[in-house]
């Protein structure tokens, strides 16, 4: 045989080994993800809404969605979240009217699934204070989302209110995130120590190469403050590539978890293990990937961790976070 004949063989034993090792790995991966599916679940990130309400809703869900007729309820998102080991959830206000902090307090009291709520408050508005004490004494008020703390963490009235909310114990959540509020939650940390902030999100945002640098500091920072906290969801996103002569930004979905790995990788080093959170968004996420597959990458993430890791993510660090209350015997409690 000439060279060109003994490559192919010399190379067969370690192909050989090398495959022998992959099975054995994804069979590892496997009774890890089997272990995983057994954790019970508590989603911190779902929305409620019913557009069918006499007034209707200013959210219905992406667009083209079944939620936009048929809404978002704790029955309908039982029904999908249960077979994934969801035993608990917590409902982020996305609507800006006032009266629908009252409307899904209601209807969640109505249902042991749901263990808290995130209402949305106007932290600038006279009658925050007023909300706040109306609805801090309902237990499953377990927080606020605030969407304009880049535009009013320079007012000292609104500093002074996030000093409030840490004092009823209750929690501050941003979305969107950006570097502009990256860095005001790190102001607003600084200012106020003692309250607790969930960055929703994180994973979905992704910083042009020029400011890499400047996110990766930013994480640092953020991960070094022990009162804040990070949902890794919206996971799923749309793969933009780059083709000439310019970007192509209507790409496929990966619902593999490969090209997500990475920024999860940054995302947890920087947080660690006791301050990342579960988070569905529900029925948002319909508008890129079957909720199913919102789970699966997630699961297939933390497969490869540790039981009590798996479990910090999926229900022990919501406990922390948002202090909810127990509701029904499926639910954990530490």
């Amino acid at each position: 045989m000439d060279d060109g004949d003994e490559r192919p063989m010399l190379g067969r034993r370690p192909f050989l080994v090398g495959a022998g090792a992959a099975a054995l790995a994804a069979a590892s991966s496997d009774a890890h993800a089997q272990q995983a599916h057994k954790i019970p679940i508590v989603d911190t990130h779902i929305h409620l809404f019913d557009p069918n309400r006499p007034q209707g809703a200013p959210y219905k869900g992406p667009r083209g969605s079944s939620s936009n007729t048929l809404g978002a309820d704790p029955v309908r998102y039982a029904k999908l979240a249960r077979p994934e080991g969801v035993v608990g959830a917590i409902c982020v206000e996305a609507s800006n009217w006032v009266e629908d902090n009252l409307w899904v307090l209601d209807l969640i009291a109505q249902h042991k699934i749901m263990v808290g709520f995130s209402g949305n408050l106007k932290v600038e508005a006279p009658e925050f204070g007023e909300y706040l004490g109306r609805y801090a004494k309902n237990p499953l008020f377990r927080g606020i989302r605030y969407n304009r703390l880049v535009e009013q963490i320079n007012n000292p009235e609104v500093v002074s209110k996030l000093g409030d909310l840490a004092r009823a114990d209750r929690v501050l959540e941003v979305a969107n995130p950006r570097m502009e509020m990256l860095e005001a939650v790190i102001r607003a940390s600084d200012a106020v120590p003692t309250l607790r902030i969930i960055v929703n999100h994180l994973p979905n945002f992704q910083p042009a190469a020029e400011i890499e640098a400047a996110y990766a500091h930013t994480l640092k920072e953020l991960g070094a403050r022990p009162q804040i906290y990070v949902k890794l969801s919206e996971v799923i996103r749309q793969q933009v590539v780059t083709a000439y002569p310019a970007p192509v930004s209507n790409a496929p979905i990966d619902f593999h978890l490969a090209p997500y790995r990475p920024r999860l990788d940054q995302i947890y080093a920087a947080f660690g293990e006791d301050r990342v959170l579960f988070g569905s968004d529900w029925p948002n996420s319909d508008g890129v990937a079957p909720v199913d597959n919102v789970f699966r990458v997630v699961k297939e993430y933390f497969a490869s961790k540790s039981k009590l890791q798996a479990e910090k993510y999926f229900w022990r660090n919501s406990i922390a976070a948002y202090k909810w209350i127990k509701r029904a015997p499926d639910q954990p409690s530490i």
